[in-house]
């Protein structure tokens, strides 16, 4: 008496639509601009003038200047860490790509908290106020910021939306699956072969090449 083996079934994977494929890309599109220009704009106003301010000397007033890394190195340092999450972001997959959307996430909610309370902050016009008269309760007058600091929360802004898109669609981005390519278009699938049912050698060939040997390919 004969045992027939039962032929497992092969997964079932869906196609993804074309309205999820443009989907997909127009979400990795976005995030790979908004991630690289708000990490641009930190960095870039980090190194401009924040904060003006005169400081009272022997001989009268000096003017004093403060820029955005004076007062604080947090949004420079924070566009840097937020610009590798972006790259890092499309090399890992699964939990890793969530743990580094949030990273980059993060890194831009930090950047707009720090370049929001630099724009007030005066402790380093102080500092170059109390050196330039050799007084340490030397005061800063006329105080005045300039528009850098707000450029600089922009960037943080556009690095907070890139964290968001990677976390809301990170998931169904093409690069996360083997079954496409770079560009997000499905491979090609490849020409069914007849499957000979009497030889059980071919059934297990086809089940390993993900088609369904119980299928008649005649149709």
């Amino acid at each position: 008496m004969g045992v027939s083996a039962a032929v497992p079934q092969p997964r079932v994977h869906a196609e993804p639509s074309s309205a999820a494929v443009r989907r997909g890309r127009s979400s990795v599109a976005a995030a790979l601009f908004f991630g690289a220009l708000g990490a641009a704009l930190a960095l870039v106003s980090s190194g401009r003038t924040w904060a003006n301010g005169t400081a009272a000397v022997a001989r009268g007033t000096v003017d004093q200047h403060a820029s955005g890394q004076d007062i604080t190195g947090l949004p420079g340092a924070l566009a840097i860490v937020g610009l590798a999450a972006l790259v890092a972001v499309f090399a890992v997959r699964r939990v890793g790509r969530i743990v580094v959307a949030a990273l980059l996430a993060l890194c831009g909610a930090g950047v707009v908290a720090a370049s929001a309370a630099g724009a007030f902050d005066t402790a380093a016009l102080q500092a170059k106020a109390a050196k330039a008269s050799g007084l340490t309760n030397a005061t800063i007058q006329d105080v005045s910021s300039t528009a850098w600091p707000w450029v600089a929360l922009a960037g943080g802004v556009l690095l907070l939306l890139a964290g968001l898109l990677a976390l809301r669609y990170g998931r169904g981005w093409p690069a996360m699956s083997g079954r496409y390519e770079r560009d997000g278009t499905p491979r090609p699938r490849r020409s069914r072969t007849t499957v000979d049912p009497d030889r059980p050698e071919e059934l297990w060939k086809a089940i390993d090449r993900g088609e369904d040997p119980t299928e008649d390919t005649r149709n």
